[in-house]
């Protein structure tokens, strides 16, 4: 009973955390000016990293002072603490009116929305080929979220002491790259960044699969790598749609990108298991990280978006936006 109760409040979570990333990605920039998008998305990784490096301290504090249902408290404390600063901040409405020719304000459906988005992701250049390629990416990166503590544990013999020390460095690689992106004013050649920092973290992959037994350094080396790439890949993605996208279409395109990227997970997640047993766990990340790069270098060699300019796009957006409306 104890565990369907939590099953039940983690679904629900879920439900709810589904609507709150799109939202997010949708408000953001009707606040935050555009040169700036990109500080932002990347300070909030940078808050995020250091939360989760300090969470985990906390977290086994706690686990020694309390019982777990009096530590799950925690999660509503910090909801409502968040919840304060939500009311009293003003966010700008990026809801556009329809209204039909009777002078009658449109009813809107889901597969109208759904499809006007898809509609957005194709119409602004180069923005699908993204979603795909990051899809595609979720996918081979699964193997590696899902079986690191096997990896750590089973494969190099090590102890808690050593997992926290992979974690570690790669959270601290998440705050550094975030530190980086936000320090950063002006990011050229954006797209070729993208690639880079993706590629990058392959080679992060592939050290994990390479890394001799019980040699932790070579695994940092690895996962402060990896961690390194992530905010800088994901700030600039988010500013591609922030920057591209009208603002009363981003929670659509931000809700369908999403929802290809994150629906490959769970098959990933699903076959990292058996192909684990089959290869075995490094070389099973060494071969993810080779496909990886070879998408990658696939995708920026056989289609156009080395020649893609977001900047451009943002700059004539006015014209982009015209033939967006026009889905309506």
């Amino acid at each position: 009973m104890v565990v369907l109760t939590v099953v039940i409040f983690m679904t629900v979570r879920s439900l709810f955390q589904a609507f709150h990333a799109p939202v997010v990605g949708a408000i953001m920039p009707s606040m935050v000016p555009p040169e700036k998008l990109i500080r932002i998305n990347s300070m909030s990784f940078l808050f995020l990293g250091v939360i989760q490096i300090f969470a985990q301290l906390v977290a086994s504090l706690l686990w020694l002072l309390f019982p777990v249902h009096i530590i799950l408290w925690v999660d509503i404390i910090t909801f409502v603490i968040a919840l304060v600063p939500l009311i009293l901040i003003k966010i700008p409405s990026v809801t556009k009116k329809s209204i039909n020719s009777k002078g009658e304000k449109e009813k809107t459906s889901f597969f109208k929305d759904f499809n006007i988005g898809v509609k957005t992701l194709k119409a602004v250049p180069g923005l699908l080929i993204i979603v795909i390629m990051s899809m595609i990416i979720t996918f081979l990166l699964a193997p590696l979220k899902v079986l690191m503590p096997l990896y750590v544990y089973g494969v190099h013999g090590g102890k808690a002491g050593h997992y926290a020390l992979v974690l570690t460095f790669f959270q601290g690689g998440i705050v550094l790259g975030a530190v980086i992106a936000s320090v950063k004013k002006k990011w050229d050649h954006k797209v070729r960044v993208l690639f880079i920092n993706m590629a990058l973290a392959m080679v992060g992959l592939a050290i994990f699969g390479i890394a001799p037994q019980g040699l932790y350094f070579v695994i940092s080396i690895g996962a402060i790598l990896t961690g390194i790439t992530l905010p800088i890949t994901s700030s600039l993605t988010a500013v591609f749609y922030q920057t591209t996208v009208p603002p009363d279409k981003m929670g659509r395109v931000s809700s369908i990108s999403g929802t290809i990227s994150a629906s490959i997970l769970p098959i990933g997640t699903i076959l990292s298991g058996p192909l684990a047993e089959i290869l075995g766990i490094p070389l099973l990340f060494f071969y993810c990280s080779v496909l990886s790069l070879i998408v990658i270098a696939s995708i920026w060699i056989l289609t156009n978006i080395r020649k893609v300019d977001f900047d451009n796009i943002a700059e004539n957006k006015r014209i982009l936006n015209e033939k967006i409306n026009n889905f309506e």
